[in-house]
């Protein structure tokens, strides 16, 4: 898969994705990200990309010439890119879009912005969605872009040294994930449940999905709600959950 970041500030990309599973998914061919320096683009001799907004306020506007020349040389036909922009406005990053973006065949462009805001146009007639990774404000799309990067490029075969922790993990169920327990299995009195050192796999297993439940009932029961279906199994152990926790 090939990522393309626009910025102004190309560098702050560099030290993340040169270190740990990302650098090792680059070196193995898996994923390619380029960034690309917006200025670049700019026709102007200042190298200037933003401007004063039309009808007054506070703050500049990055101008739309640059975002539409670096994306045409990025990826001139327009079939083979996905044209992303980091946006407040856009709709909310999950497991789900990452899960979806994931399997995209097509080159992604991530778009991100400075100041007060991008120029509409980009939004209209340049990129094909825009994305939020919350409901707060940066101050700019870098950070969003390389948490895009790093949620989908984990989920392309081969990246993680094991497939199948990516199952297993947080949302991948559709909730929360299940306490992790390593050595020492005593540390300064707390220790470490008795049915994960049984080797009991069915009763581990059973013990994990609970407190997985457990887990998003107490912190995130949003993510119950929302789900289409809940198994007959997730229903019997909802209601163990609910029956201990009024003793």
């Amino acid at each position: 898969m090939r990522f393309d970041v626009i910025s102004i500030f190309p560098e702050i990309f560099r030290a993340y994705i040169n270190e740990s599973i990302i650098k090792r998914a680059i070196k193995k061919g898996l994923i390619d990200i380029n960034i690309h320096n917006l200025r670049d683009y700019a026709k102007n001799r200042h190298k200037s990309v933003d401007d004063y907004p039309y009808g007054g306020g506070s703050g500049m506007v990055m101008k739309p010439e640059p975002f539409f020349e670096a994306v045409d040389a990025i990826c001139p036909d327009k079939e083979k890119r996905r044209v992303i922009m980091l946006s407040p406005s856009g709709v909310n990053f999950n497991q789900t879009k990452a899960m979806k973006l994931s399997r995209e065949k097509k080159q992604l462009i991530l778009l991100c912005g400075r100041y007060e805001a991008i120029d509409e146009r980009v939004a209209s007639f340049l990129a094909d969605e825009e994305i939020s990774i919350g409901d707060y404000v940066l101050t700019g799309g870098e950070l969003p872009a390389l948490v895009i990067i790093d949620a989908v490029s984990r989920l392309i075969p081969g990246v993680l040294g094991d497939e199948h922790s990516v199952e297993e993990e947080s949302f991948s169920w559709g909730i929360l994930d299940y306490p992790h327990y390593t050595r020492p299995p005593a540390y300064r009195g707390y220790e470490v449940p008795e049915v994960l050192l049984s080797g009991n796999h069915k009763d581990i297993q059973r013990w994990r999905r609970k407190e997985a439940l457990r887990r998003t009932l107490n912190r995130r029961p949003d993510l119950l709600t929302s789900r289409k279906e809940i198994s007959d199994e997730d229903h019997e152990l909802l209601q163990e959950i609910k029956e201990e926790d009024l003793k």
